[in-house]
């Protein structure tokens, strides 16, 4: 158990800013910084994040909250967890709990356990490595031959897995892990009652996800049998998704973010011996086809893309499609072919670092020209391959989604291929219509109900017919509780009064309330209860916080108040739809909060006329089935006579017809 005062000082002293930004490209975007979600699939930026409040919020997902919700969210950390990372960071001693009991650990979730026994296996692995004359002479030796220093070899966590069945399954089992999440990770199998270890005599490469905890592994066979296979990968569990992963993402995305450009590579050798030569914005596809999760993932920090291959033609050739792939995600990308034999990891070896930089750059050529050379070599002068040519290159200039970048490419293909424009452009709209076609006919498919699920249009304060449902009273409450969360510690004074003569009366005496207090009031007044649970604890806790402190707490809702609340409270902190200043046009449009008196009241009588509204419909509902039993409904009409008196009243200042 975290010690309250050491849970505010870690929450006074992390900066929001600083870790997510560890996981997602932030730029600056007036008073906040906003990125692409990290939670969704998105092209325009939408993630925002709040250094002032200390808050992010993601509109594509709905997602929002403080430093340890980002943690928890994104890396499925508990809340514990999350504040223990932090405290790390930060320097934050936390007390010692004491040593957990085999029942404590049997308790831990399985996500988190099988966390544990990877990091465990890569400390294992690392002693291995370092500390056994089998791991030095074999292990070690491989390493050194390949060009690796330790500072590498401990920069990547570098390991072992000795010759011999059971050597790490024994080891956990002494260390009091359980072998069946040896398992779930692929680091041990079962056949019938025996576990036997999966990497044995193979050198490790741990596999780290965005915060650097390890998630899966890369074993190589130090063997030549060739009936062995030379790479073994972990296998999906609820911690590693292939798809989803690159290799060295984690030590390499604060220089992607500073190069503002991504090298991406195929091996893990690659991506080792370039960040040894200097060069450090470099990752590699962790053992798969490039994937569309794993493009996501690099274009949270960089739209640019340098894709190196080695000097094989055909390996080329089936890389088109991961092009592809890219362009279609809206990335610029050029790409680097290394001469025959060589490939990254060889070709810094043998080079310095400046060298290896300078070929980078010199050799660096745009997708397009890049395809056209290859492709050419095989079109000579043939007409019907040459065709062919057009048309690959012509289907990739179509997957990019900005329409001047495709005139761009269109432009530079005709220049190479000695081919007109105006026969390119058909060509390339031909082929987005099918596209566009093929996409349609797939939303169709996959429609279902989407409008079913389609939110309420906002009321706008003009003379329109209201139809009141269910749904209306759960959103004007929401709106008040908006209201009052977000200006309940502002002061609003009261309408100017005025004398006979038209001069405003001025009380120095009198007292300034704050909105909150205001709200508070007209609602005890009303004797309204909110039917929304959240929002009736919200109003407690308010309501509370103005009598004992005479202002909200912030901090108690974005720190200490349960998930549903803090929830609530997040998103009240959203930016509003607020009119534009058309300055050009001299037009100036006050914002919300420059009117905070007529956003209380137009809350409050928004808030009334839905609960008024639902009082009618039950009572026409009483009418209805006394009418129905032949029983004595004057009263009840009585009754409804008074509501729609007052149901007049409310829509004059409301501006709308209720209904």
């Amino acid at each position: 158990m975290i010690p309250k005062h050491i849970i505010d000082q870690i929450f006074e002293t992390a900066r929001i800013e600083d870790v997510i930004g560890d996981f997602v490209n932030l730029k600056k975007s007036g008073s906040s910084l906003k990125g692409l979600s990290p939670f969704a699939d998105e092209k325009t930026p939408s993630f925002m994040v709040s250094p002032v409040k200390q808050i992010f919020k993601d509109f594509s997902s709905g997602k929002g909250g403080n430093v340890v919700t980002f943690l928890m969210e994104h890396e499925h950390y508990s809340y514990p967890e999350a504040l223990k990372v932090l405290a790390k960071r930060y320097n934050i001693e936390i007390p010692e709990d004491e040593e957990m009991s085999p029942e404590q650990k049997e308790a831990q979730s399985e996500r988190e356990s099988l966390y544990v026994i990877n990091n465990y296996a890569q400390t294992y692995f690392s002693e291995q490595l370092w500390d056994t004359d089998e791991g030095k002479s074999v292990a070690l030796g491989y390493f050194k031959e390949r060009g690796f220093t330790d500072k590498t070899i401990k920069k990547f966590n570098l390991g072992y897995n000795p010759e011999g069945w059971e050597n790490l399954v024994k080891a956990a089992k002494e260390n009091g892990y359980k072998t069946e999440y040896l398992v779930k990770v692929g680091l041990a199998k079962q056949k019938d009652e025996r576990v036997y270890d999966t990497y044995r005599g193979r050198v490790m490469f741990p596999i780290h996800n965005l915060s650097g905890r390890v998630i899966g592994f890369g074993g190589r066979t130090l063997r030549t049998d060739k009936n062995i296979p030379k790479y073994i990968n972990s296998p999906e569990s609820i911690i590693y998704n292939k798809s989803q992963t690159l290799y060295g993402i984690y030590q390499s995305k604060s220089e992607i973010i500073k190069q503002d450009n991504c090298l991406l590579v195929e091996g893990y050798t690659d991506v080792i011996s370039l960040h040894q030569n200097g060069i450090e914005n470099v990752v590699a596809s962790s053992g798969t086809s490039l994937t569309e999760d794993q493009i996501k993932l690099i274009k949270r920090y960089t739209n640019n893309v340098t894709v190196l291959y080695d000097g094989d033609a055909a390996g080329i050739k089936a890389s088109f499609r991961g092009i592809d792939m890219l362009l279609t995600q809206g990335l610029n990308i050029k790409v680097v072919s290394f001469p025959d034999g060589e490939d990254p990891d060889s070709f810094a070896q043998k080079h310095e670092t400046e060298e290896t930089k300078e070929f980078l750059a010199s050799q660096a050529k745009d997708f397009i020209v890049f395809k056209t050379d290859i492709l050419s070599k095989d079109a000579q002068n043939d007409p019907l391959q040459k065709a062919k040519l057009l048309r690959d290159v012509v289907n990739s200039i179509a997957l990019i989604p900005d329409h001047l970048t495709r005139a761009v490419y269109i432009k530079e293909c005709s220049k190479l291929l000695d081919v007109e424009e105006r026969t390119l452009v058909l060509e390339l709209n031909k082929i987005r219509r099918k596209n566009d076609q093929d996409k349609r006919q797939k939303d169709e498919r996959n429609q279902g109900e989407v409008y079913r699920d389609a939110p309420l249009e906002d009321l706008q304060i003009t003379k329109v017919s209201v139809h009141v449902n269910e749904n209306d009273l759960n959103a004007q409450e929401s709106e008040v509780i908006r209201v009052l969360l977000t200006y309940c510690n502002i002061g609003v004074e009261k309408e100017p009064e005025f004398d006979k003569l038209g001069n405003p009366i001025i009380d120095p005496d009198e007292e300034i309330l704050n909105a909150g207090t205001i709200i508070i009031a007209e609602l005890l007044e009303d004797g309204f209860a909110f039917e929304n649970t959240t929002f009736q604890n919200i109003f407690e806790t308010v309501k509370s916080q103005l009598e004992t402190e005479g202002q909200m707490d912030e901090n108690y809702f974005l720190v200490h108040a349960p998930e549903d609340v803090r929830n609530v409270y997040i998103d009240c902190l959203k930016p509003g739809n607020e009119l534009h200043k058309w300055d050009t046009k001299k037009i100036f449009v006050k914002t919300e909060k420059e009117k905070i008196r007529l956003a209380i009241e137009s809350a409050l009588l928004h808030l009334r006329s839905k609960r008024l509204m639902k009082l009618i419909g039950a009572l026409e509902q009483k009418i209805k089935s006394g009418h129905q039993n032949n029983e004595d409904i004057m009263p009840l009409m009585q009754e409804k006579k008074k509501l729609d008196e007052v149901k007049k009243m409310l829509s004059k200042p409301l501006g709308i017809v209720i209904r």
